[in-house]
C-alpha cells in the first residue's frame, strides 16, 4: 500500500486538495483554496515525475500567486452586489434591542441584542427605562447610542 502512495504521490496531492475544499466549505473566506488550487497544480508536478522539493515549491508558489491575486478577484466578484458591506459590528446599526438595565438621563445603561448585552446610552440624553425598544444610531468602540423604537 505504501509502495503504491510512494509511486502515486499525485494521488496525495489530489487528496490534499479535495480536503481543503471540504474545509473552505465551512470558512467561505477562500483562502484554503487558495492552498486547493495550490494542490492541484502540485499533483500536476507529481504526475510529471517531478521531485518532491519541486512539488512543494509549486504548491507554495501557486498558493500565495493565488492568494495574491486570484482571492481578491474571486471576492469582489461574489459579492459585486454589495456596495455597502458592513463589518459585524457595524450592522447592528438600524438594529432593534430592548432596554436590559435602565438607561439614566446623560448616563449608560445596558441594552440587549441577539444574546449580546451592549454598554449603552441615549442620543439625546434623556433616560430609558428597562423593558423598552430602541434603535441602535451609533456604534462608539463598544458603547451604542440608542433612541426609542417606534
Amino acid at each position: 500500500m505504501i509502495e503504491y502512495f510512494t509511486s502515486n504521490v499525485w494521488l496525495i496531492w489530489i487528496l490534499i486538495s479535495v480536503l481543503c475544499l471540504l474545509i473552505e466549505l465551512t470558512s467561505g473566506d477562500l483562502y484554503i483554496l487558495c492552498f486547493a488550487i495550490g494542490s492541484l497544480f502540485a499533483a500536476l508536478t507529481a504526475a510529471l515525475g517531478m521531485h518532491w522539493t519541486v512539488q512543494v515549491l509549486v504548491l507554495v508558489i501557486t498558493s500565495l500567486l493565488s492568494i495574491f491575486f486570484l482571492r481578491p478577484v474571486a471576492l469582489r466578484w461574489l459579492h459585486k452586489n454589495d456596495s455597502d458591506r458592513k463589518s459585524n459590528a457595524e450592522a447592528i446599526i438600524g438594529r432593534t434591542g430592548i432596554v436590559s438595565e435602565d438607561i439614566p438621563a446623560n448616563g449608560f445603561g445596558r441594552v440587549a441584542l441577539d444574546g449580546d448585552d451592549w454598554k449603552a446610552q441615549t442620543a439625546d440624553g434623556q433616560p430609558l427605562s428597562k423593558g423598552t425598544k430602541v434603535t441602535i444610531v451609533e456604534l462608539d468602540s463598544i458603547i451604542i447610542t440608542v433612541q426609542e423604537a417606534n
